[in-house]
């Protein structure tokens, strides 16, 4: 059971450190070099990004890391062994669930207004839709960012305590 217990939450660590890196490269470096880009550049190439990344591969991340975090706390509370690590798996799950709620209630439905808004014609409509998207997309952004890396650290100190007999 110990090992199992172990498997779930090296894949929950794995996982949500993933995605925390993948929404630490947007706010360090997609965004960022966006922002240096004509008002077209960005927002062409932010519709590309939002359709490119709906994958198999994003899927995994989203929300494989909330299941292997649910399963390592399940493991862990009805497993048996230490309760060391439970606090650490709750905060994270907590902390993840925040990521989740922030995309589906901020991110996507700006990512959705964007694809909406097509390619205006003109500079001044292409402007207007960069202003409505960009800085809340990007606040929103450092937001699960920060929880995301939080979840993750989380998860790693419980793998450490689990690696520890906790």
């Amino acid at each position: 059971m110990r090992e199992l217990q172990g498997a779930a939450l090296l894949g929950a660590v794995l996982l949500t450190g993933l995605s925390a890196g993948l929404y630490q490269g947007f706010a360090v470096a997609v965004l960022p070099g966006l922002r240096r880009a004509g008002d077209r550049t960005f927002v062409e190439g932010m519709q590309r990004i939002n359709v490119a990344i709906l994958n198999g591969w994003f899927l995994l991340l989203f929300a494989g890391s909330l299941l292997l975090i649910l399963a390592a706390g399940a493991l862990r509370l009805w497993g048996g062994g230490g309760t060391g690590t439970l606090p650490w798996i709750v905060a994270a799950a907590v902390l993840y669930l925040a990521v989740l709620v922030i995309t589906m209630k901020y991110n996507v439905p700006l990512n959705d207004a964007l694809h909406a808004g097509g390619l205006p014609g003109s500079a001044e409509g292409m402007a207007r839709l960069r202003a409505e998207f960009e800085d809340a997309w990007v606040r929103w952004n450092i937001v699960r960012t920060v929880c995301n890396t939080a979840a993750f650290g989380c998860l790693a100190w419980a793998l450490v305590r689990h690696g520890n007999g906790g």
